[in-house]
């Protein structure tokens, strides 16, 4: 029985020790929240917000895809000569136990095409893609919201998304075309 009972204690010891490997190492990355507002007209994008939490070490969120819409990009607002103006990003860093916000104003995505499934269904499922283990995926369904008035994705519905390409300069808004 001694050698029995020596042996299981030895097993419980080894996993244990294996259980403390991930101690203080923290939280995992995630995407802890996020929402889509659909554009004010079916012609015009969708803006998407979320916040991500960092994990025990830096990465980049390195694209936002979703399998049910056409087009999704990640932009940034910015003021340049007392002009708010929209560039796209390529990257976004996410600190190491920090968080990545994206939110009106600021960085935001936009959603070209939706699926009319998803929209009735009330949330898009996306995969968010970062730098590490070989571009991980993290998959999150985003809250569809219906366009409200006066809200910043009427503002952006109005910029011209379209003549911007992924890691292009971009111009200020073309406001003729309302």
């Amino acid at each position: 029985m001694k050698p029995f009972a020596l042996a299981a204690l030895a097993a419980t010891a080894l996993s244990l020790t294996g259980c403390g490997e991930n101690l203080g190492a923290g939280q995992p990355l995630n995407v802890v929240s996020g929402h889509i507002v659909m554009g004010a007209t079916p012609d015009r994008p969708a803006v998407g917000y979320f916040r991500v939490e960092g994990g025990p070490v830096p990465v980049e969120l390195v694209a936002v895809t979703s399998d049910l819409a056409q087009r999704v990009e990640m932009h940034e607002s910015v003021r340049e000569n007392n002009v708010m103006t929209m560039k796209p990003l390529l990257r976004a860093p996410v600190p190491a136990k920090g968080e990545l916000v994206f939110k009106q104003g600021g960085k935001h995505l936009m959603i070209w095409g939706i699926n009319g499934a998803a929209v009735r269904a009330g949330k898009l499922p996306m995969a968010f893609v970062f730098t590490n283990n070989n571009n991980e995926r993290i998959l999150f369904d985003m809250v569809i919201k219906p366009a409200e008035g006066g809200t910043d994705a009427a503002d952006h519905g109005a910029m011209d998304h379209g003549s911007m390409e992924k890691g292009a300069d971009t111009a200020a808004p073309d406001a003729a075309k309302k």
